[in-house]
């Protein structure tokens, strides 16, 4: 017997309408600038932020890169339609954003924003794993323009981007701190700013800072999933007018992030104050903490850090605000920025160190219930830095700046602090039993090179008083469709033909047993059919359409049922069995299992036939979706 197997594909493409203006003629020229790829509302996303010179309905185009052939991209790609608006007369323009939705795992995707006819370069990213561990960056306050040399910043920006990647090739978020700019709408800060490619082909979690707060072009440059853009999260209380703000979420993996806009934090400027922030992270995490092991908070001021901002009268109160909350969340770790040094606090529980035989510098360090890790970013780009500052005697918990009792140069939160003029990022490892936070030099300091490490520490969470058992469950295995002969295939051998009534010879006997197994998840249907083809003795011959059959299922299983009786075409003048029939077929969400199929075979051919010892193959086909 011979056997043949098909399969069938689906392909799947993405269309939505837009609700934009209609599309730019041909002859109209549309200018793409400042494209930025941000985080979406989890791994499976990704937001896409634009400016455009027209007014025009635009979307971003995905597909996987190894189906764009010489920069085409293929019929099959998806389309995410665009919305935005008009930008502040500084900024000059339009904003556009789309989310792109549905990512699959391991896989190289390449886009491009605009229109048919007006489409700007195309980028590239990858997804990973959307399980288990995973690496992303932090950095702290590239504030262009702060040194009163904008090509310089930018060329820090860069380096440190280039530092980072080079030596992360796999990180999948980058993570700000807040202060992308030194002047809030000042577009030509925002493009050397956005100027690094890498910007295009790593998500961006973006960060509202101090710099970045007063205008619009921050929130022009950066759309964010899961966005409470409503009166308590501007500092002004007022989303219409020429200010940034809002806070958001998203998982990404197994970390729920949730970001907040710190420069509302007084309600006597109309907004709602640290109050609302606190809500905000209370409503979000009572909501979707369990769906994480992890949860990190980040803002742009620094309430322990080891510079001059430390001593800030809006970080004292935030100081008071905010840690209780955090611990009773049960918050793993804050990343903040602001005072342009680095610092990592000791764990802080309730505004106050949570152990207080922890160690400075300590590489090691278990968080007891509600024990949070603080950490503040340097500059990434070296555009400022700020020195550190004393303790002074104003106290060693709250607000207080005191000293540390274990080490007397530091403030009384700080475990580690350091300022060497130098450019650092920090790294955090997230894994499942620990967050492994690293700070590192992007440019060398003496001895101490480029990639040197300035700081680690691995943070172990708190487990409460049982112990938590974890198990990793992988994908499972798509299982597989598949038929074989029962036992040996021997020659299925009908004997000698029997004159029947003096017209017909007649002959019969059964097919060898077929196994069918189906371990399939997903229950796709399946069919097993066959045909025979002519009977043949040398040069003669009689149609296979003679030959008929009734097939039966003799162990069920797999959801299998024996197809219709086929006749010999010497009862009907059909065809029999030369054209294909079914054996067995089993329909969609039919059990996992397998079947033995059977059937028997009725051969009626006229006496006419000359004598002689016929064989011909029964050729059986598989199909299964």
């Amino acid at each position: 017997m011979a056997a043949g197997a098909t399969a069938a594909f689906l392909g799947l493409a993405v269309a939505a309408g837009s609700g934009l203006a209609s599309a730019a003629s041909a002859a109209e020229s549309n200018t793409l600038t400042g494209i930025i790829l941000g985080v979406g509302a989890d791994e499976t996303q990704r937001i896409v932020t634009w400016y455009s010179s027209a007014d025009t309905a635009q979307k971003v185009q995905l597909a996987p890169t190894a189906d764009v052939v010489n920069g085409e991209f293929p019929a099959s790609a998806a389309t995410f339609d665009a919305t935005g608006g008009a930008n502040i007369a500084t900024s000059g323009g339009f904003n556009r954003h789309a989310t792109i939705t549905s990512l699959k795992e391991h896989v190289a995707y390449s886009y491009r924003v605009g229109s048919e006819g007006n489409w700007s370069p195309t980028y590239a990213f990858k997804t990973q794993d959307f399980e288990g561990d995973y690496d992303f960056l932090f950095f702290g306050d590239p504030q262009i323009g702060s040194s009163g040399n904008v090509a310089n910043d930018q060329a820090g920006w860069q380096d440190t981007l280039n530092v980072a990647l080079t030596a992360n090739p796999n990180i999948e978020m980058l993570v700000s701190g807040g202060d992308h700019v030194e002047s809030a709408n000042t577009e030509a800060q925002w493009n050397a700013f956005l100027a690094p490619d890498q910007l295009r082909q790593v998500p961006v979690a973006a960060t509202i800072g101090n710099h970045d707060v007063g205008g619009k072009a921050w929130e022009q440059h950066h759309f964010t999933p899961n966005t409470d853009r409503s009166a308590p999260y501007y500092s002004n209380g007022n989303p219409a007018s020429n200010a940034s703000g809002g806070d958001y979420w998203y998982i990404y993996k197994d970390v729920l992030f949730i970001d907040l806009n710190s420069n509302s934090y007084a309600t006597s400027q109309g907004g709602g104050g640290d109050e609302a922030h606190t809500a905000y992270v209370t409503d979000v995490i009572n909501q979707h903490g369990d769906e994480a092991k992890w949860k990190v908070l980040v803002y742009h001021h620094s309430i322990y850090s080891p510079a001059s901002h430390a001593k800030d009268g809006d970080n004292k109160l935030r100081r008071v605000d905010f840690p209780t909350t955090f611990s009773k969340l049960g918050v793993d770790m804050v990343l903040q920025g602001h005072d342009h040094s680095y610092s990592r606090s000791y764990l802080i529980k309730n505004g106050e160190k949570a152990d207080p035989n922890e160690q400075p510098g300590a590489d090691d360090v278990v968080a007891g219930p509600g024990g949070v890790l603080y950490v503040t970013a340097n500059s990434a780009s070296g555009s400022k830095y700020y020195d550190i500052t004393k303790p002074d005697s104003s106290g060693t918990s709250g607000a207080g700046n005191g000293a540390d009792p274990l080490n007397p140069a530091n403030y009384w939160y700080n475990s580690v602090q350091n300022q060497e003029h130098v450019r650092t990022y920090v790294k955090v490892q997230v894994r499942n039993d620990q967050l492994v936070v690293e700070n590192i030099r992007s440019a060398a300091n003496g001895d101490q090179g480029v990639g040197s490490i300035v700081d680690k520490v691995s943070v172990h969470p708190y487990h409460a008083s049982g112990q938590d058992i974890q198990v990793d469950v992988p994908n499972p295995a798509p299982g597989e469709f598949g038929w074989t002969i029962d036992g040996y295939n021997g020659l299925v051998d009908l004997g000698t033909a029997q004159e029947r009534n003096g017209t017909s010879f007649e002959a019969t006997g059964k097919i060898n047993p077929i196994l069918v197994s189906d371990s399939r998840r997903s229950l796709a249907p399946w069919s097993l059919s066959a045909s025979v083809g002519d009977f043949k003795d040398g040069d003669k011959t009689f149609s296979g359409a003679y030959l008929g059959w009734t097939p039966y299922v003799l162990d069920a299983g797999a959801g299998a049922e024996a197809g219709a009786p086929v006749l010999s075409s010497y009862d009907d003048q059909g065809k029999g069995l030369s054209v294909s029939s079914d054996l067995a077929a089993a329909v969609q969400g039919h059990p996992r299992g397998g079947a033995k199929l059977g059937a028997d075979l009725d051969l009626k051919f006229p006496d006419s036939v000359e004598k002689g010892s016929y064989r011909a193959t029964l050729t059986i086909t598989a199909l299964s979706s």
